[in-house]
């Protein structure tokens, strides 16, 4: 897993992990879980990976589009 860098230090993402077809995050509470393009969409999940990379807003993207979205909770 890779750190989740967090430009403004207000995330509650810590850890993310990109698959060819999906993205796995672990937040601060502890819990990870792995997003597919099955359970959010490919549009959504490539969306979770440029922000990811970036560094910067996908804790509001997954609060507002993804929450509950996820495949699995690892």
């Amino acid at each position: 897993m890779e750190p989740y860098s967090g430009v403004d230090d207000d995330s509650g993402v810590i850890w993310y992990e990109i698959a060819p077809d999906g993205i796995t995050v672990q937040f601060k509470t502890g819990g990870t879980y792995l997003y597919t393009y099955g359970s959010a969409g490919k549009l959504n999940v490539e969306r979770m990976k440029q922000l990811a990379i970036s560094g910067d807003g996908l804790n509001s993207f997954m609060n507002k589009y993804t929450k509950r979205l996820y495949a699995a909770k690892l």
